[in-house]
């Protein structure tokens, strides 16, 4: 019977030589500008695939050295998180993605800056705090799918948090830094956190729901 490492080893042995364009990381086959990804567990890498390729991996149940990334959104609106509680964090930031390194183990924290996606040394007593008071966070898939909060600015509003693919915050990061500008990133990149919170919200459809799009499992 065929396993996945056993196609991807076929597949890497007769792909043909690499040619202008994008293209699949495992086998080559050209790709669209929207494309889906894989991520390499153990190199902590993503990958650009094509559908065939994705398709292998996204039993997330399997031990396997990649994992498809899925097209899930959700949000939580009842979320509660203070200030106090985000400062326990050690963030020093408003803003952070979290999600569960498998190989490490361990959940691991990241946030946006001029650098692009910085790891924070995140103190795990004060993660599970966050986690105990809000069960639903344990929904993310570990690898491939984060926890991305917000916290509000001084005295207005409350803390969104959402749980989106882990393509999605590494793109956010990356964008961001082209537009940071000065110390707190300037007005382009304040507008543009706003619009891309504003259609992570929106994908994720409202509470506890959430929603598919594109090619995704």
């Amino acid at each position: 019977m065929s396993t996945p490492f056993s196609v991807l080893k076929r597949i890497t042995a007769t792909r043909p030589a690499q040619q202008p364009g994008e293209r699949c990381e495992m086998c080559a086959e050209v790709i669209g500008d929207r494309h889906q990804h894989v991520v390499n567990v153990e190199g902590r890498a993503l990958m650009c695939v094509c559908r065939g390729c994705y398709l292998l991996f996204t039993d997330q149940g399997a031990e396997l050295r990649y994992r498809a990334v899925p097209d899930r959104y959700l949000s939580f609106p009842g979320f509660e998180l203070g200030q106090g509680r985000w400062d326990e964090l050690e963030i020093p930031v408003g803003l952070a993605f979290f999600f569960r390194n498998s190989v490490l183990g361990r959940m691991v924290a990241f946030y946006p800056g001029p650098a692009g996606a910085t790891e924070s040394e995140l103190p795990l007593d004060a993660w599970n705090a966050v986690r105990a008071a809000n069960p639903g966070l344990d929904t993310a898939a570990d690898d491939v799918e984060a926890v991305l909060i917000r916290m509000p600015e001084q005295g207005r509003g409350e803390a969104e948090c959402f749980l989106v693919p882990i393509d999605a915050c590494y793109e956010f990061v990356g964008r961001l830094r082209t537009l940071w500008r000065g110390f707190d990133g300037g007005q382009e990149a304040r507008g543009y956190i706003d619009d891309f919170f504003a259609e992570v919200a929106a994908r994720a459809g409202g509470t506890g729901q959430q929603r598919r799009g594109g090619e995704g499992p």
